[in-house]
């Protein structure tokens, strides 16, 4: 082979190479192409915007989760959505999530406009931030079983896509794995839980548990012909209609008989919730306006009786509050209790509270166990007699010592009163700013005397007239008003001393009234105290 002939040969290899690695990056390119703008579109199908309320919730879920507080609401309300969201991690977040924050959003408000509107009296604020966890909780059960009237209108259209399915396929199963698959709903992830039930190896079984955990009795219904019917076979009526889909109809009556009524409790109590809570926002306004305006209230708004009154509108608010979302709720909660391992049972298993709890607990045997048994048996009830005796010495302790305190209150207030308010015999409602300061003067005179005296059950009015005519304020003064002073002064000391020992009276009372809540059991205890008593 001749030179020439080589240098053509190496010529034409070079040149084919030179095509073989163009047409390979253009078919690479082209190639490339086509996954990058079909990568691009998968990514646009499925990218989440930075700031969308899905990942939102899911931090804020992150963040409520390690705050104490949030924490018990928020594991209390998992227990809750996760029967509705079975087997649904993310979609269990992300509606606690948003449950809790549309909870705080209505909570903080309202806490920063009791605080503006009753920070000068710490009692009533105290009272109004203790109703507002009350409140919490009514909101999310709100909240709860509006998701769970959603999951019942579901339920209602699932059922009907059934029957289309079984007139198809002609078996149980089947229609429900198809009607399942067809979207993402709630409803539809009860469907698949029920498929995988009746597919199992023990449905029967399976069943049992997920009569436990499914999320309304309709549900149960749905789940339990089913079974049935897959078991043993659909049959006929003496129409020719199937026995199946009857029920299916049944149950699907049931279900709207039951929205239509909860469509009319919504309606009925719209907003009336939120009408019961407005009065005691406006307790401290309604004051500070009436003080400012008629004088003479301030008798009944510094004095005791005000205060009375003031709580009684809060108690009887609070009473209403609570029927009216009594009586609005549809749901059972039930289920979101937490029987495994409760509060009652930490309490219980310390060994000193255990001892003084077993004091209380009637023994095996006796007719007061055998009809408390007995009570328990006809409640269906999951907690045990120990649990229950807990909750009851508990809320003894806990009204005992709300009650001293709100006495010890009530008698402050009626003793402060006499120390701060004004004394004079003029008409309150025409008093000028002299008069006022006057009135004020003479009260600081009579607290002296006041100070004296308090405590001294036994004072007579004479030692109080030596005190005052020996006093620097009374030297210049005619006889007539020493009397007049004294007088007054008495009766400031007797209205005083008369508090102190109500107060006390008050104190025994709560005592032995608490003892003989179980007067039964502590008679074994303490026979002498208790027969005394």
């Amino acid at each position: 082979m001749t030179n020439q002939a080589v240098l053509y040969l190496m010529g034409g290899t070079v040149a084919a190479l030179v095509v073989i690695v163009i047409a390979y990056v253009l078919i690479n390119k082209a190639l490339n192409k086509g996954d990058r703008k079909y990568l691009r579109e998968l990514r646009q199908g499925t990218k989440v915007n930075k700031y969308s309320s899905e990942v939102l919730y899911q931090k804020l879920y992150m963040i409520y989760v390690k705050i104490p507080g949030i924490k018990r609401y928020l594991l209390k309300l998992r227990r809750r959505l996760e029967i509705i969201s079975i087997q649904d991690e993310y979609q269990t977040r992300r509606q606690a999530s948003a449950i809790i924050t549309k909870a705080l959003l209505i909570i903080i408000p309202l806490t920063i406009l009791i605080i503006v509107m009753a920070h000068s009296n710490t009692l009533l604020l105290g009272i109004l931030i203790i109703f507002e966890i009350f409140m919490i909780e009514s909101i999310i059960d709100g909240m709860v079983s509006k998701l769970d009237s959603k999951l019942l209108k579901q339920q209602v259209e699932f059922f009907s896509e059934i029957r289309h399915a079984y007139h198809e396929y002609n078996m149980v199963e089947e229609a429900i794995y198809q009607v399942s698959q067809n979207d993402e709903l709630e409803v539809s992830r009860q469907g698949e839980k029920i498929y995988e039930i009746l597919i199992s190896d023990d449905p029967e079984e399976e069943l049992e548990k997920y009569y436990d955990i499914a999320p309304n009795s309709y549900l149960k219904e749905f789940a339990g012909i089913s079974y049935l019917t897959r078991e043993f076979g659909d049959r006929k009526n003496e129409n020719g209609a199937s026995l199946y889909l009857k029920n299916l109809n049944n149950i699907t009556q049931e279900m709207q008989i039951e929205i239509l009524k909860r469509d009319k409790l919504d309606y009925v109590f719209q907003s009336l919730s939120v009408i019961s809570i407005v009065p005691i926002l406006f307790i401290e306004a309604l004051k500070n306006w009436a003080l400012s305006n008629f004088s003479f209230t301030s008798s009944f708004y510094n004095g005791k009786l005000g205060l009375i009154v003031q709580m009684a509108i809060i108690v009887l608010t609070f009473i209403c509050y609570m029927l009216i979302r009594k009586v609005k709720d549809t749901t059972s909660d039930t289920n979101a209790k937490n029987t495994q391992n409760p509060w009652q049972k930490k309490v219980y298993n310390i060994p000193i509270v255990k001892n003084f709890i077993n004091l209380f607990i009637p023994k095996k045997g006796t007719k007061q166990y055998k009809s408390l048994t007995k009570l328990m048996k006809d409640a269906a009830t999951e907690d045990k007699m120990e649990w229950i005796y807990v909750n009851k010495i508990c809320l003894v302790i806990l009204v005992f010592f709300v009650s001293i305190f709100f006495m010890t209150r009530i008698h402050k207030t009626a003793i402060d009163y006499i120390y701060t308010s004004p004394t004079s015999d003029y008409d309150l409602i025409s008093m000028s700013t002299k008069q006022e300061k006057a009135a004020m003067e003479t009260t600081e005179i009579d607290n002296i005397f006041l100070d004296m005296f308090k405590g001294k059950t036994n004072v007579k009015e004479r030692e109080i007239k030596t005190a005052v005519k020996n006093s620097k304020y009374f030297r210049e003064s005619t006889e007539e008003e020493i009397d007049k002073a004294v007088e007054r002064i008495y009766t400031k000391l007797q209205t005083i001393n008369s508090e102190y020992i109500k107060w006390f009276e008050v104190l025994i009372a709560l005592v032995f009234s608490a003892a003989r809540i179980y007067g039964t059991n502590l008679a074994t205890i303490f026979p002498k105290n208790i027969e005394t008593a």
